[in-house]
């Protein structure tokens, strides 16, 4: 899966830079996206023209295990990407948030997201207050396994023009987690959002691609090759069918 996601980020890269100068991703933590990183950055990009968000992270010191972006770092290595890391070691977090949302872009050309096996997605856990959220962009988290979070939020989220979750599961029924199905309503939640945005203005409205939300999920008894769309949405309609 790391490389097929791989060859999709870098023809969005590409196509991207060619059109509007940039290509700007946020990316969520977990072991798929370093691994993804590992495949990319072995392709030839136009490395200083892409900008990297954090999609979530957790509040722990520079260089902590724990930390998205320790791992985000290593993977990519030497390339020339700027990475606009959460500033989640200051000591105002709630103005540090307030902040990181003035830096983001009026819309993303990709974000990447997983899905944990509680359905969480960025940083977003069941019952945490921040998935009520409309106006903030970013937002902290309660404490979530062992750490609060600083994360985008759904409005934030929505600002995408691709959407693309990489999950990894034990078996084709866990693609989604089971019991009260809070994992497709979170997929379903934020593609309807990525639907209901309005356009800005603007030379690049006319050029940008379709508003898409896609879901990959592999599965270990398939193998490197086994892949599963469990998961298909049209942005337009907001419409999101599990299979």
């Amino acid at each position: 899966m790391a490389a097929r996601a791989a060859d999709e980020v870098a023809n969005l890269a590409t196509t991207a830079v060619v059109d509007h100068g940039r290509f700007t991703f946020a990316v969520s933590g977990g072991h798929t996206p370093w691994q993804m990183f590992a495949a990319l950055v072995t392709r030839d990009l136009p490395w200083p023209n892409i900008t990297i968000f954090q999609a979530d992270e957790r509040v722990a010191p520079d260089g902590d295990p724990d930390r998205n972006l320790t791992h985000l770092r290593e993977s990519l290595g030497a390339v020339g990407a700027e990475v606009v890391p959460m500033p989640v070691t200051d000591a105002d977090l709630e103005a540090a948030a307030r902040r990181y949302a003035e830096l983001l872009p009026a819309r993303f050309d990709l974000v990447h997201l997983g899905l944990g096996p509680d359905g969480h997605t960025a940083s977003l856990a069941p019952g945490d207050p921040v998935l009520t959220e409309t106006d903030r962009l970013v937002a902290l988290t309660w404490p979530y396994q062992g750490h609060p979070r600083m994360t985008l939020t759904d409005p934030a989220l929505a600002r995408a023009d691709q959407l693309l979750w990489l999950v990894q599961a034990n078996a084709a029924a866990h693609c989604l987690p089971p019991g009260p199905a809070y994992g497709r309503a979170r997929v379903s939640s934020v593609a309807q959002a990525l639907a209901a945005r309005s356009d800005p203005g603007g030379d690049r409205a006319a050029t940008a691609p379709s508003r898409t939300a896609s879901y990959w999920c592999e599965t270990a008894a398939s193998g490197p090759a086994g892949w599963s769309t469990s998961v298909s949405t049209s942005a337009h309609s907001g419409s999101v069918s599990v299979s």
